[in-house]
């Protein structure tokens, strides 16, 4: 911010004639200094009454963090490293863990939107320490909510609708959120909602409930179990539709 230098007031023999002070020491304070203009310095402030100036409440901006009711961490599963003998998920990486809501901001404008994503990625926002597979012990006997978008880049907004619900913990039954993962494809983007215990029909017909509110979503959704995408692959069928 550009500070205005202002210009010193000339002194002249008129003013001090009209000077109603006929004391010749105008500074009764022996402890506090007498600047002439000659001797200010360039941008210091000279104060009368240094009590005064310090009863006066401080105009400082402190900068102030609001942290997040969970950590989350975002991982990457890049679609160049993946290979059809590798075993799922071992080309999965986390790439940074968030615990407040200017960490988050600052993490997310400087990262690729579904979008932007090469064919074949998946990019994952899990609470802390639950990694985005079916083996985590959390997840193990989950399941998830899944949106499906016909046309490349629709995904981008409620993609940002489903961190924002998650890390804003919005649900009712928050607690059953394990995470999110948006997955790109050639010919469809899905991003998926996963929760911990599938069995738990009210929870999981809750979540999806609000899930769609959220995201202004008009589509039928499905849940499908881990357990059943595990035994069936993409044969598995929905337990539970909305």
């Amino acid at each position: 911010m550009a500070i205005e230098e202002t210009p010193k007031s000339a002194t002249t023999e008129d003013q001090n004639n009209q000077n109603p002070n006929p004391n010749p020491n105008p500074n009764p304070n022996p402890n506090t200094r007498v600047y002439d203009d000659d001797e200010t310095e360039e941008g210091e402030i000279v104060s009368e009454d240094d009590s005064s100036s310090s009863a006066k409440p401080s105009t400082a901006v402190i900068n102030q963090v609001h942290p997040l009711e969970n950590s989350w961490t975002f991982w990457f599963d890049n679609p160049s490293v993946k290979s059809r003998q590798a075993a799922w998920g071992s080309s999965m990486r986390p790439i940074y863990t968030f615990s407040t809501v200017e960490d988050f901001w600052s993490l997310y404008n400087n990262i690729h939107h579904p979008s932007k994503l090469p064919v074949g990625a998946d990019f994952h926002c899990f609470k802390h320490k639950i990694e985005p597979k079916w083996e985590d012990p959390v997840c193990a006997n989950g399941g998830k909510w899944t949106v499906l978008f016909s046309t490349r880049g629709k995904s981008d907004t409620c993609w940002l609708y489903t961190l924002l619900a998650m890390i804003g913990e919005q649900f009712d039954h928050g607690d059953e959120i394990c995470g999110a993962v948006v997955n790109v494809r050639a010919r469809q983007e899905k991003i998926a909602l996963w929760t911990k215990n599938a069995s738990n029909e009210a929870a999981q017909m809750s979540i999806g409930k609000q899930w769609k509110e959220f995201l202004d979503y008009n589509d039928t959704i499905g849940f499908i179990f881990h357990e059943d995408a595990k035994k069936l692959d993409k044969a598995a069928k929905n337990r539970y539709t909305i």
